[in-house]
């Protein structure tokens, strides 16, 4: 069935995220991060409520809801920094660091989970990590203006870290990669109780309440932006509900680590949104780096 096809769930997922960046980016730059984050999980968690009805999480034990609260404030935290590094950079900057998230994943989902990956497997992350390098040796500027800020340097990796030390939105991108290759194998281990249709649903919609509670006691305030452009949230949280959904389809059929490589396409979708959109530059160098991340996208899936 093709909903058992996990990349086929996770390229849907990618694309979906990469759509939602990008009408958040255009529309939504004048809200503050907090904003964001209410607008991105509290209107898909109301979007996904009904779903959690129709098809309920069965019995689960208190292992399940361990999980499932440690997973809660590392989503609003990971979530916050991802919406202020997408307003405040380039999608083309701070996307890419999103491509770290898999290896880390290897790591947290081999403590956690004690899935493992196989060379052929590993070698394919490691080229959509490569090419993330590639990726960011164009941004801020042109090319000869970038290495001049970077002490000369012509190195791909140095200026990839150089980025890091130099823009708050890769930072903020890099420490958002990292929380959610935690929060991915520790919603893997809660949805082991359960099934991905009635876990989805449901742990989206526990997020929404979770960022809304949050928000309702550090300022309440803020809760008004729930209010504004409602058409517009609607739509990009749609975006965001089936990006939910065909995520944990795929994460219950393969290791993390890959079906998180595989999501990271979303980084390519958002590269053609920033030209078309944004008039973001460089887009053939960022084609040729991206073909390094087909190519291992390619690996994982043969």
């Amino acid at each position: 069935m093709l909903i058992e096809n996990w990349f086929v769930m996770a390229l849907l997922s990618a694309f979906f995220l990469a759509s939602a960046d990008t009408l958040t980016k255009k529309y939504m730059s004048d809200y503050s991060g907090e904003e964001l984050s209410l607008v991105r999980f509290g209107f898909t968690g109301l979007i996904l409520a009904p779903f959690c009805f129709l098809n309920p999480l069965p019995a689960v034990p208190q292992d399940f809801w361990i999980w499932v609260g440690l997973c809660m404030p590392l989503e609003w935290l990971a979530l916050l920094l991802y919406m202020l590094a997408i307003r405040d950079s380039p999608l083309y900057l701070t996307l890419p660091y999103l491509a770290l998230t898999p290896v880390f994943s290897v790591l947290t989902g081999w403590v956690v989970l004690g899935e493992t990956v196989s060379a052929q497997g590993l070698v394919g992350i490691l080229l959509v990590v490569t090419g993330t390098v590639l990726l960011n040796i164009g941004h801020v500027g042109d090319r000869e203006s970038l290495t001049r800020r970077a002490d000369g340097s012509h190195s791909a990796w140095k200026l990839f870290w150089w980025a890091i030390a130099h823009d708050r939105g890769s930072r903020y991108m890099l420490g958002a990669a990292f929380i959610y290759s935690l929060t991915s194998v520790m919603s893997k281990q809660a949805m082991g109780f359960a099934t991905p249709f009635s876990f989805g649903p449901f742990y989206a919609m526990f997020i929404g309440l979770f960022v809304v509670l949050v928000a309702g006691i550090r300022k309440p305030s803020t809760l008004r932006v729930l209010t504004r452009r409602p058409l517009l949230h609607l739509f990009t949280n749609g975006l965001i509900a089936a990006m939910v959904v065909t995520h944990f389809l795929a994460l219950a059929n393969v290791e993390v680590a890959y079906m998180i490589t595989v999501k990271r396409t979303s980084l390519l979708f958002g590269l053609f949104y920033g030209w078309m959109f944004f008039g973001e530059h460089h887009l053939g160098q960022h084609l040729v780096a991206g073909s390094l991340i087909l190519g291992g996208v390619a690996c994982i899936l043969l």
